[in-house]
């Protein structure tokens, strides 16, 4: 019990700061509007630092069930932990949002556009594309993953480690999170996205359901893939594994090509039928 709590405590903090910042720049009349990307990225990288900071004493701060799973996967993390762990982040994703809301409530009135409103909730992709979109989440969070394992790896002087943390946050927002805004998170996506769909806010529009899967099937097996790839790179073992999910990324990632592009073909006909 005690898990959950922290890890829904350290996710909650780290929502308060990245949909904050992400409000604080698009919703209308605050002093921080059009702030730009390096603003945003810059405030999730200092959101995950202290979400880290404030409980990885007590269990590690995974603060994202892709970070849970895949440690589990290599065993550097008990199987049996992993539903607390994943419930206690949803929770706090969720809390975190309603939080964010109810901060900038003036401005969420006075922003018309629905767009705008989910997005400070959710992730949505620059250029809708089933497949590249699930690349994306997953080159991101094959990054993310292989880097907390090297981080973990090197030794630092005593606290220095949330802020390495933050700091690769801020890089994968910088450098790879253009394409669907980088979740790399399941946890950061569905749990503000619910509280979207469930909060009173006006003019808001649906919660873009169809898109939800991409970022909680994309930082999942993308950072298990990360997570196989430095085990077998830099610790001589788990190369049976790497192999085996090596072909299951595979079989995976051209399943998804192969249902997307039958999914647009059917859309695109669709449209020509209804024109």
């Amino acid at each position: 019990m005690f898990e959950f709590v922290a890890e829904a405590f350290g996710t909650m903090i780290l929502i308060i700061f990245g949909g904050g910042v992400v409000a604080n720049v698009n919703l209308n009349k605050s002093k921080a509007k059009d702030g730009g990307w390096i603003v945003v990225a810059i405030g999730w990288g200092l959101g995950v630092m202290l979400g880290v900071y404030a409980i990885g004493q007590f269990t590690g701060a995974h603060l994202n069930p892709a970070v849970t799973l895949s440690f589990a996967l290599i065993g550097e993390f008990p199987w049996g932990m992993a539903a607390t762990y994943i419930a206690g982040q949803l929770l706090g994703a969720f809390l975190g949002a309603v939080i964010v809301y109810f901060h900038f409530l003036q401005h969420f009135k006075a922003t018309d556009d629905p767009d705008v409103k989910l997005g400070v909730f959710s992730t949505d992709p620059a250029i809708p594309h089933p497949f590249s979109n699930v690349l994306s989440e997953f080159i991101g969070t094959a990054v993310l993953i292989a880097g907390l394992l090297t981080i973990g790896a090197n030794e630092f002087s005593e606290g220095l480690n949330p802020l390495i943390v933050g700091l690769l946050i801020v890089a994968i927002g910088i450098s790879l999170g253009g394409p669907t805004g980088y979740a790399i998170n399941p946890a950061r996506d569905l749990g503000p996205r619910i509280a979207h769909f469930v909060l009173p806010i006006e003019g808001k529009r649906d919660s873009n359901w169809q898109y939800a899967w991409i970022p909680i099937v994309g930082p999942i097996t993308g950072g298990m893939f990360g997570a196989c790839l430095y085990q077998v790179i830099f610790t001589e073992a788990g190369t049976a594994l790497f192999i085996g999910y090596s072909i299951f990324t595979i079989i995976f990632l051209a399943a998804v090509y192969f249902i997307g592009a039958r999914a647009q073909r059917s859309q695109h006909s669709n449209t020509k039928t209804q024109n």
